[in-house]
């Protein structure tokens, strides 16, 4: 029996993936850029060779779907395993649109494959996390990262390549988290609803790689107007497919458009403040690290509470011999 802890920092997409174009493999539809948060983070504890499947997640023993997913990860990993015993805690919201899936399976897989003596490369263990949950496989690096599309059916040429880490730019996203409740609509789902009914996704896809190339510049460049600009379009263009999905996707809350206004507001008086937010109510935003008390003031009176982070640095894990 042998175990494995990792801890990964969750992601937050600065050019939006949504949509797929395999769901079974989870192929994007269309390439991404992230910035990998912290100090938020997930700490896994795989030990492979239990008496029995169990999954805890923060805290509780989980059964049901929850629990099937993670348990179907590791028969990804390796078919023939034996039963093994996951021990996941978030230190920040599960669920609630704020990356934790990212995080949650980058660890997963890195403390898998670890304690099944599986030695795989890191592009290897990018692949089999973005089959766990899309984002998860940019997780495994610091800094910024890009997800590439691709183009093989099979997806081995669909996984996160860094760009810069975490020491490349002093940035930090101050993120509003307007609601902690889980989203009602998980974002597989809310993919496919507004790839089958929005009017406005074949924009989306036609326009997302331009802006992954705008960003990737922006980044190496260390221009935070271009890559705040980029950012927002590309946020606002993915939540305008999913306000006219059929039925709409709406996860703002109140406080959501008040922080974004204040956001806006803030960048009139020559403070550079973007915005990005993914399929949930929170609100991130982007600004230099020497700007961020100043966004985090403007942001309290909307949220239940704001938190200033900073680029993270990569996936790591231990071994233990039980």
């Amino acid at each position: 029996m042998i175990s494995a802890t990792a801890f990964a920092h969750p992601n937050i997409a600065l050019v939006k993936y949504w949509g797929k174009r395999d769901l079974r493999l989870n192929l994007p539809s269309v390439s991404s850029l992230s910035l990998t948060l912290g100090p938020w983070r997930t700490q896994t504890r795989v030990t492979w060779g239990s008496y029995e499947d169990r999954v805890s997640l923060d805290g509780s023993w989980i059964e049901g779907s929850a629990a099937v997913k993670v348990l179907a990860h590791l028969d990804r990993i390796d078919p023939r395993r034996p039963p093994c015993t996951v021990v996941s805690d978030n230190d920040f919201p599960t669920g609630a649109g704020l990356a934790s899936s990212a995080s949650g399976f980058a660890a997963l897989t890195l403390a898998a494959c670890a304690a099944a003596q599986q030695d795989r490369s890191i592009d290897e263990l990018s692949i089999l996390a973005r089959q766990g949950s899309g984002s998860a496989c940019r997780s495994l690096w610091g800094g910024f990262v890009q997800w590439n599309r691709g183009q093989r059916p099979d997806g081995t040429d669909s996984h996160g390549a860094p760009i810069a880490d975490q020491d490349h730019w002093d940035v930090s996203m101050v993120v509003a988290v307007v609601h902690d409740g889980p989203k009602s609509v998980g974002s597989t789902e809310g993919m496919l609803r507004t790839a089958q009914t929005s009017p406005l996704y074949q924009t989306w896809l036609d326009t997302a790689e331009a802006n992954v190339h705008t960003a990737h510049e922006a980044v190496l460049k260390r221009d935070i107007q271009a890559l705040g600009e980029v950012m927002e379009s590309s946020t606002f263009k993915m939540h305008a497919t999913m306000h006219t999905a059929s039925p709409p996707l709406i996860y703002w809350q109140p406080g959501t458009v008040a922080a974004i206004q204040a956001v806006f507001e803030l960048r009139k008086r020559g403070v550079g403040a973007w915005v990005t937010m993914d399929a949930g109510p929170q609100v991130k935003v982007l600004c230099l690290s020497k700007d961020a008390d100043d966004v985090q003031r403007i942001l309290q009176p909307h949220a239940q509470r704001v938190e200033v982070l900073r680029a993270g640095g990569p996936a790591t894990v231990r071994v233990h011999a039980d």
